[in-house]
């Protein structure tokens, strides 16, 4: 089984930097009761991480950058994006 290789975009948006890594999915361990799990972009931050998206060997680092800025506007800056008027 080939392994992808790790890649990582560090993204400057609304005056902060966030980091975002890629890492191999996990097979199943049913001992533990854990799922399988595919390759995946994760933010991270202060030790801790956030499972941001499926990750795509080779997708376009302009599209990648929306998708991250969409998922941040969700989930970083919920209040900031609700509402407006």
């Amino acid at each position: 089984m080939s392994r992808a290789l790790v890649e990582q975009r560090r993204l400057h948006y609304r005056g902060r930097e966030f980091h975002f890594v890629s890492y191999d999915g996990v097979p199943a361990n049913p001992k533990q009761g854990r799922p399988a799990t595919g390759p995946a972009w994760w933010l991270m931050s202060s030790g801790k991480r956030w499972e941001v998206m499926p990750f795509y060997p080779g997708r376009d680092e302009a599209e990648l950058d929306l998708a991250f800025t969409a998922w941040l506007d969700e989930h970083a800056f919920p209040a900031s994006t609700a509402n407006r008027d």
